[in-house]
């Protein structure tokens, strides 16, 4: 009997200091997984996180679900990701919005970089300064001439308060020296309907937003905001080689979980975004949307997403741009 409780005993102690992690990601992923992105279904963070999970839905062989959590520039939706328990069955679809939060908000309920376990990032990309084809501002320079002779009047339309797209507006007004009106939407969509229906005269946009548009001859791109033309539609010239000098503004797009969910859960989601990036129709459709696509290790998100939120606290400091 005294042998028969002791290995008892010993069997127990062995369960229960098994590590919790490791126990974790034995049996994990074995329910949906939930994606949560900060803007309005159907625009580019949606359609990413969709494109991406889709395929590694295969990997891990369980479903993943897209959740909008719209509103103040992707706020929202990070900090319930950030709230969320860390096993791995909740996620954030970050963009470059997430760094600029960082930057443009007094307070948020979240650390930027440490409330988070990076996973990977999945692509970059650059804006488009992008106007109706009717309209008679057919390049940057007409577009900052009318700023300078309509100080403040001349507005502009962006994916929300806090969005990537709102700062790089307010970046294009502080280094032209001009002042702009920025008119925030709760979404790209909802910015392409007040463009086209000549509510505002200009958006900032990611090109998967406006590309079909533009393709249709409804859409004008009279600016791109890297430090290189973009690919898609070659021909548009950069803010800076139309004397803006020194301009250059990429977002980008990767996933992030709660701290401390477990490194085995975390190197599993990043091998399966790995493996979901070099499937060529993943990669096809990524590069449609405008994306130059590029993974990561976490480690090298996490530089990349600290480094992102200093430069935009910069930005923002030298712009005097108003805090939210």
């Amino acid at each position: 009997m005294q042998r028969r409780t002791f290995i008892q005993a010993t069997s127990a102690l062995a369960v229960t200091a098994l590590p919790l992690p490791h126990a974790l990601a034995q049996a994990w992923p074995d329910k949906p997984i939930r994606i949560l992105q900060g803007f309005a279904p159907g625009g580019n963070a949606d359609n990413i996180a969709r494109v991406v999970s889709a395929e590694m839905a295969r990997g891990l062989n369980q479903s993943f679900v897209v959740d909008a959590q719209a509103g103040a520039g992707g706020t929202i939706a990070a900090t319930t990701v950030a709230r969320a328990r860390p096993d791995g069955y909740t996620l954030l679809l970050a963009t470059g919005g997430h760094a600029v939060a960082g930057a443009l908000y007094n307070s948020l309920a979240y650390k930027t970089v440490q409330d988070f376990e990076m996973v990977s990032t999945i692509t970059y990309f650059p804006f488009l300064l992008v106007t109706s084809a009717e309209s008679k501002i057919n390049n940057l320079q007409t577009l900052l001439a009318q700023a300078r002779a309509n100080p403040g009047k001349v507005a502009y339309g962006s994916a929300g308060v806090g969005s990537t797209q709102h700062l790089t507006g307010e970046l294009l007004a502080s280094m032209s020296k001009t002042q702009m009106l920025h008119v925030p939407y709760r979404g790209d969509s909802a910015a392409l309907t007040a463009l086209l229906a000549g509510d505002i005269p200009f958006m900032v946009a990611p090109p998967t937003a406006v590309l079909a548009n533009i393709k249709a001859g409804k859409l004008r791109a009279i600016a791109a905001t890297g430090p290189q033309r973009w690919a898609g539609l070659p021909d548009v010239p950069t803010v800076a080689e139309q004397g803006v000098t020194g301009f250059d503004v990429r977002s980008w797009a990767g996933l992030m979980a709660p701290a401390g969910t477990p490194r085995p859960v975390v190197d599993r989601l990043n091998a399966e975004v790995q493996k979901a990036l070099q499937v060529p129709a993943v990669r096809a459709r990524l590069e449609e949307m405008g994306g130059e696509v590029r993974g990561s290790t976490p480690e090298e998100m996490k530089v990349m997403v600290t480094s992102e939120t200093n430069k935009w606290i910069q930005v923002v400091d030298a712009a005097k741009i108003p805090k939210q």
